[in-house]
């Protein structure tokens, strides 16, 4: 075994946590080849895991953030044009907020400030579809080709869906009260290593309160997906038998409101059950990049016309990147 395998399995996919659960529940009397004790197993191990990735992610991620307020990031993203205003935005939305929701009051500030609008659209796709999260705990199911991939192809949709939006010039489908809020410019005060500290395990233990739940909801359907749902099913919905699975997966997780670590243990039920790696991908980013709650947030920002552009880029940009992975799956797993 190299040591890439070594961490992809055991750091990050802790697959000794698996064996030492069903030790445990096997030693209880329970048959984890079963149905039920395979379900129990399923739930245990991946709440555990994506809990413990969670913690570690989000007190990592939340002392970046610590150096980029949201001042700070504006003054970042107003020293750039065109191309690479976009490409620096969608990688700023890489360190904020694991949600939609959480992004648009960002995206509001941004756009009060005076940054261009296609930027601005570049961070609030970039922020829930892609982030440092979604990469590690991507690593620990799909491997490490899928998850750069995965985050290369959200990044290129966050920059080419705001480059539309900056040349389609719809600045006046923003409201009024965005545009003529404006923004205080004041100075960001240096925070001791202590207090970087103390703030990023307060994000933690907050961002966690709120994804619990989520994740408890998202493993337990993954648990039944794997265990009771006839693998004949999957592969005739979501397999290579339906060659709109992407569309249909799609669609339907545009309305779920979840976030990544909520959706992932749904994505990996399903792949083992047979679904193109492509469709439980473009599941995946449609429940986190698109969301009921958010539209409506992001509905008294802007006015109809450019909602419904921002929402037919993402889908469609989501659909090509579950038919590419679709196509290359065989490759890339």
């Amino acid at each position: 075994m190299t040591i890439w395998q070594f961490v992809q399995n055991q750091v990050l996919g802790m697959r000794w946590l698996n064996d030492l659960i069903g030790g445990g529940l096997s030693a209880l009397g329970l048959d984890t080849g079963g149905r039920l004790g395979g379900s129990v197993q399923f739930f245990l191990y991946d709440v555990v895991k994506i809990t413990i990735l969670l913690c570690a992610l989000i007190f990592i991620i939340s002392y970046i953030q610590s150096y980029f307020p949201p001042e700070r990031s504006r003054r970042i993203l107003g020293r750039f044009r065109g191309f690479w205003a976009n490409l620096i935005s969608a990688l700023l939305g890489t360190v904020t907020p694991f949600c939609s929701c959480s992004s648009i009051p960002l995206f509001m500030g941004f756009t009060g400030a005076g940054l261009p609008l296609g930027v601005t659209f570049s961070f609030l796709i970039s922020s829930p579809m892609v982030d440092l999260g979604s990469l590690v705990l991507l690593m620990s199911i799909f491997g490490a080709k899928v998850a750069i991939i995965y985050v290369i192809l959200g990044l290129a949709v966050a920059v080419i869906g705001g480059t539309i939006i900056e040349k389609l010039h719809m600045e006046r489908y923003v409201e009024s009260f965005i545009l003529s809020a404006g923004s205080v410019d004041l100075e960001d005060p240096d925070l001791t290593k202590r207090e970087r500290l103390v703030y990023a395990r307060e994000q933690m233990l907050g961002t966690f309160k709120k994804v619990f739940p989520y994740i408890l909801v998202g493993v337990a359907i993954g648990a039944v997906i794997h265990n009771w749902i006839p693998e004949t099913w999957i592969q005739t919905v979501l397999g290579s038998r339906n060659p709109f699975g992407v569309v249909l997966a799609t669609v339907v997780g545009v309305p779920m409101y979840a976030d990544i670590f909520g959706t992932i243990p749904v994505a990996e039920a399903l792949l083992a059950k047979g679904a193109q790696l492509g469709t439980v991908l473009s599941f995946m980013m449609a429940v986190t990049t698109l969301s009921l709650p958010s539209l409506i947030m992001l509905r008294k920002a802007v006015k109809p016309r450019l909602l419904a552009v921002f929402v037919g880029i993402c889908v469609l940009g989501i659909i090509l990147v579950g038919y590419f992975f679709n196509a290359f799956q065989f490759i890339l797993i």
